[in-house]
């Protein structure tokens, strides 16, 4: 395989070194800007990646990976650059979109929320040349590596690798390709199972086993129940929610925490507020410690374990969850009358139906949550046009070495 010579020029919005060859750029994995760098041809991917060989001028940003898996597992895209500078390229990401949009915005700093990390992680097990595979996806290439530890999981974490590999064992003779979801929670690991397919009654026996033996609050397939030991808890604020079977939950328990801070700052003053896309409600919650809430998502189990939630916790102002789809029945300016601040955090498509609602209401506040800021800012100049003004924005990176970062910002008119 021939080997080239390429001078990394800058680290591109997904992490990768690029490296110019007149109109058209060439990405390099791991590799930073100034570089320069011995490659191949990414022979299964497009014609415009290369596969790193070596390192042949290092960058004076360049720290040692503390991973073993780094540059093998796909799970991390940086973890060779100095902090500082990775700092700057994050936020900068958040700048750049912006600007690509049009949209003038002060950007604050980037607030770290990685805090003790990942708190829930999807492995995959996979049958390949005989042998069973369970752990993340490569990177680059549908193969899986098999890991014995992962650093940036929570401590809350620990014996999720093994219980993976135990459910991948006793479910091996399915055939089939397996996700195996594992959240960590107040009682033990919760696990859902997607992929087995119907499974007999014996499995199931078994797998009810398998989930006593490491010690798991809950184990479902496909959100069905298998055996439940003790709800599957976490704290939200001063409210205990018992998670619904593989809802969205923010990765870490610090970038939670982040966020509702960061909303509920923007929200002062306010005396009702909407909570749209509220999930089981790590805003909501917090929220009604201080405003009424009204919650709205198109989860209804999320939206349940809300309302359960509610209906066990002492001290909150009147909160109350709907079941609703935002995408297909966005809150009109009719409904939204009755509220003085609106919160919405979207999934990464954004909620460009909703934004066009709220820009066409009287609301003057709307505090804006997102985890694609592509989208935010598309979303963004919906309100805009609306005759709001955008305030500062804040990213934030729960996503710690990964290209991925959240932003914060409020709306007003």
């Amino acid at each position: 395989m021939s080997m080239e010579r390429l001078t990394i020029d800058h680290v591109g919005q997904q992490g990768d070194g690029i490296a110019l060859d007149g109109a058209r750029n060439i990405y390099v994995p791991y590799t930073l800007g100034g570089e320069t760098v011995e490659v191949t041809a990414a022979s299964e991917r497009s014609a415009d990646r290369r596969d790193l060989v070596e390192v042949i001028t290092p960058s004076p940003e360049r720290i040692a990976p503390f991973c073993e898996y780094f540059g093998v597992c796909g799970g991390c895209a940086i973890q060779h650059w100095q902090t500082d500078a990775y700092r700057n390229w994050k936020r900068q990401l958040v700048v750049d979109t912006l600007k690509q949009a049009g949209i003038a915005s002060e950007v604050g700093a980037l607030v770290d929320a990685h805090g003790t990390g990942r708190r829930r992680a999807t492995f995959h097990a996979r049958q390949g040349s005989g042998a069973l595979r369970v752990g993340f996806a490569a990177a680059g290439r549908h193969e899986i590596v098999p890991i014995t530890h992962c650093p940036i999981l929570d401590p809350a974490m620990d014996g999720a690798i093994g219980a993976a590999n135990a459910v991948a064992e006793l479910l091996k003779a399915v055939g089939k390709p397996l996700d195996i979801q594992i959240s960590a929670t107040e009682n033990g690991l919760d696990i859902d199972i997607r992929g087995s397919g119907p499974l007999d009654t014996a499995t199931l026996s078994k797998l009810s086993g398998l989930a006593k033996q490491h010690r798991l609050a809950r184990l479902t397939r496909h959100g069905e129940l298998v055996l439940l030991q003790a709800p599957p808890t976490i704290r939200v604020g001063r409210a205990t929610v018992t998670l619904p079977p593989a809802s969205f939950m923010q990765p870490t328990q610090a970038g939670e925490e982040t966020l509702a801070t960061l909303v509920t700052e923007r929200c002062k003053g306010a005396k009702r507020i909407a909570d749209l896309f509220c999930g089981f409600g790590p805003f909501s919650l917090r929220l009604a410690e201080k405003f009424r809430v009204s919650a709205f998502d198109s989860d209804a189990k999320a939206v349940a374990a809300l309302n359960d939630a509610v209906r066990i916790t002492q001290g909150l102002k009147p909160l109350a969850g709907e079941a609703r789809d935002l995408f297909r029945r966005p809150l009109v300016p009719q409904e939204l009358r009755d509220f003085d601040a609106v919160v919405f955090d979207p999934p990464r498509q954004g909620a460009e139906a909703q934004s066009r609602q709220l820009a066409a209401s009287r609301l003057t506040r709307v505090v804006a949550v997102s985890c694609n800021p592509a989208t935010f800012a598309r979303d963004a100049k919906i309100l805009l046009g609306g005759g709001f003004k955008l305030g500062e924005v804040i990213p934030v990176d729960q996503f710690r070495h990964t290209p991925h970062v959240e932003v914060v910002a409020k709306f007003a008119r």
